[in-house]
């Protein structure tokens, strides 16, 4: 008697990869591209939470912050006040979040303020840079020369 085998042919397998690795050439664009719409859209999310922060230091202090980390969380222990007003989470205040780099600058004597928002990577984590200022209005940029006050705002 003659015993038979069961399972798959090698043909049968690399057919199987074959259609795995076609349909992976058309998710993994697509995949990319979401990603970088997500950071971007964070990004900006990321410069409304900032703006609505420096205003509440503002009338809390009576000028806008220093730096970025003066809006951060408080030390342990301590209670918020200039340095550590407990605004933004400490991933924000780092300056680094979701594929995006902000810097922050501030005016003649603390009384403005300019945030802008570049991708780490451009093209691969963002193709748009950011810009925002103490008006409160987010403008963009992705010609690549970066955002400025004289930037289109965003809708």
């Amino acid at each position: 008697m003659r015993s038979t085998q069961k399972g798959f042919s090698l043909i049968e397998l690399l057919i199987v990869v074959a259609v795995i690795l076609i349909i992976a050439a058309f998710a993994i664009p697509n995949f990319v591209r979401s990603k970088m719409a997500a950071n971007q859209a964070s990004a900006v999310g990321s410069l409304r939470t900032m703006n609505t922060a420096c205003l509440a230091y503002s009338t809390t202090y009576g000028q806008f912050p220093t730096n970025l980390t003066d809006l951060g969380p408080v030390v342990s222990g301590s209670a918020p006040g200039s340095t550590s007003a407990d605004l933004i989470d400490s991933v924000l205040a780092s300056g680094i979040k979701s594929g995006y780099i902000f810097s922050f600058a501030a005016g003649a004597a603390n009384q403005s303020y300019s945030i802008t928002a570049k991708p780490i990577s451009l093209g691969a984590t963002g193709q748009s840079m950011y810009f925002t200022d103490q008006s409160g209005v987010i403008r963009g940029d992705t010609s690549g020369s970066g955002a400025s006050s004289a930037s289109t705002p965003i809708g």
